[in-house]
């Protein structure tokens, strides 16, 4: 009686330690590392072990269930290791943005291990792309539409810089889609010998998309041999690889001293509304921009002395410098001279027309995307619209120009095509010899300028800026110009004025006005006043409707 309740006080004892352990385990195995094959000894060593002459029938029950305690344990620890790694993973992902996979690739040196990985990313790629199932959307504005392509050329959906409807495939276009070419052919190819083989003639037509988050696919059409109504179509996918990281780096703008290059001949009126805007933003806000304005002529001179004089006292700023030329106005001629003339250490040159207004957001920006020997800077400015045209068909007054600083598709349009506003380090601009000073008059050297970067060494950064504006003003486009230059002058002339909307509202107002007279007429007491909800209010009432 004494030794069985003795051996029951230590079944129970066991027992309970048991469910302590295998409740800390949950938090704890991996530090634990708990050893039940001590247990069995221990059992063995209090006499629980099968034996003939204890006849005790409960104790290989009770090994039975320390095995199976054993496995249970084995489970766990296998449920926590995987916990652990999704914890990782997401760890991974939430510090520094690197794809779980490849940590998890970096963790193991085994290459099979790692292919085997990169192949189940591959096909989750494929398996959440809308290949051979369509995935439900929201609305109309998530479909992503093809591109229509033939051999020699591709039928854009969104227009690039050239607004090209239909243009030739080039550079990594032409790449991708002759890749994409010769890889169906192989697969059709494949095992077909002789006179069945499809060739080059046989291609008749594909399409393709870009999926942000799956990657590229496309889908091909050949000719069927020996029929006229039968094709072979062929689905491929360039399936995006997992999110890497390429670098960390801290950028310090805080010494980072930006010199404006300003060409300027005459309107002294527009000069002086863009030194009030420089003063508030450069001057108040940045505090580290430095004045280089390049006059040519002497008509005006006077007034530009005076205006850069004032600002320079009541504002206590030094950072100005007045530099002329007696000669024709020559825009590339005045910014060379203004990047040659600074002669201390290297410095950020921002290139700007008397037309433009930026904010202190901009000229961080322009810190931000240029350094020396690696990249320069060239934001897509946002173009004003003639507001006598877009707030006369509200039917309001035009308002103050800080009022006018709004960017929808009614007020102007992303000036794409120009490439005059510029930020760049003085060292790459000698380097690359800058502006060609023979160009004389509007136009070109801009263009010139941004030719020589792209077909250098160094990186150009192109992309939409909301900081910075270009203030619709009156053209004349010069006669003497070449014809290069005045068809492009004309061209941009006729892009500033409106919007294809607008003018056409424009070209039909007396049709418009027809309409809303004769509606008045067939019910008097329906009020019918355009002037209370205009063309401008219901295009942005419809446009946030869709959206949202």
């Amino acid at each position: 009686n004494v030794s069985t309740t003795f051996t029951m006080k230590m079944l129970k004892r066991i027992l309970l330690l048991l469910f302590g352990l295998s409740l800390a385990s949950l938090v704890f195995i991996s530090r634990c590392g708990l050893k039940l094959e001590e247990e069995l000894d221990a059992a063995e060593n209090v006499g629980l072990m099968p034996s003939q002459e204890s006849g005790m029938g409960f104790s290989g029950q009770y090994l039975d269930l320390l095995r199976q305690q054993k496995e249970e344990h084995e489970r766990e620890i296998e449920e926590l290791q995987k916990k652990i790694q999704d914890l990782q993973r997401k760890l991974a992902e939430f510090e520094g943005g690197v794809d779980p996979i490849i940590v998890i690739s970096k963790s193991t040196k085994d290459p099979k291990i790692q292919e085997k990985r990169c192949v189940d990313y591959i096909q989750k790629q494929l398996n959440n792309a809308e290949l051979k199932y369509g995935i439900p959307l929201n609305n109309e504005y998530e479909v992503i539409p093809f591109n229509h392509f033939t051999f020699s050329r591709v039928y854009p959906v969104e227009l690039g810089l050239g607004k090209r409807v239909v243009e030739k495939p080039i550079g990594s276009r032409r790449k991708d889609l002759l890749e994409i070419f010769v890889r169906s052919l192989e697969n059709i190819n494949k095992e077909r010998r002789g006179k069945d083989r499809s060739t080059v003639d046989d291609f008749v037509e594909g399409m393709f998309m870009n999926e942000p988050t799956t990657g590229s696919q496309y889908e091909l059409y050949f000719k069927e041999k020996n029929s006229t109504r039968a094709y072979r179509k062929v689905t491929l996918m360039r399936p995006f690889g997992p999110v890497q990281m390429i670098s960390k780096e801290l950028i310090r703008t805080s010494k980072e001293i930006i010199n404006l290059i300003l060409p300027l001949s005459g309107r002294i009126d527009t000069f002086r509304g863009f030194m009030e805007k420089f003063v508030k933003v450069g001057v108040q806000l940045d505090k580290r921009v430095f004045l280089t304005v390049v006059y040519f002529g002497e008509v005006g001179l006077r007034d530009v002395r005076v205006i850069l004089t004032q600002v320079s006292r009541e504002n206590h700023f030094r950072n100005i410098k007045l530099l002329t030329l007696n000669e024709t106005f020559s825009r590339g001629k005045g910014l060379q001279v203004g990047a040659h003339y600074w002669n201390r250490d290297d410095v950020i040159l921002f290139m700007c027309d008397v037309d433009v207004v930026f904010s202190d957001r901009f000229l961080e920006r322009c810190r931000l995307n240029t350094s020396p020997g690696k990249k320069v800077y060239y934001p897509i400015v946002f173009s004003l619209y003639n507001p006598n045209i877009v707030y006369s068909l509200q039917g309001k007054d035009i308002p103050l120009e800080n009022e006018q600083l709004v960017i929808s598709r009614d007020t102007g349009f992303w000036r794409d095509f120009g490439f005059g506003m510029t930020c760049q380090y003085r060292s790459d601009f000698i380097n690359i010899k800058g502006f060609d000073e023979e160009i004389i008059g509007w136009g070109g050297e801009d263009v010139m300028l941004y030719r020589k970067y792209v077909r250098s060494s160094l990186t150009v950064i192109r992309a939409t800026d909301p900081g910075i504006f270009h203030i619709w003003h009156e053209k004349s486009c010069d006669p003497n110009l070449a014809v290069e230059q005045y068809r492009a002058c004309l061209r941009s002339r006729a892009l500033n004025e409106a919007s294809h909307a607008q003018l056409g509202l424009l070209a039909f107002q007396d049709e418009l006005k027809r309409h809303q007279l004769q509606k008045k007429a067939e019910n008097p007491s329906r009020v019918s006043d355009d002037s209370e909800y205009s063309y401008v209010e219901r295009n942005k009432k419809n446009e946030i409707e869709n959206n949202y």
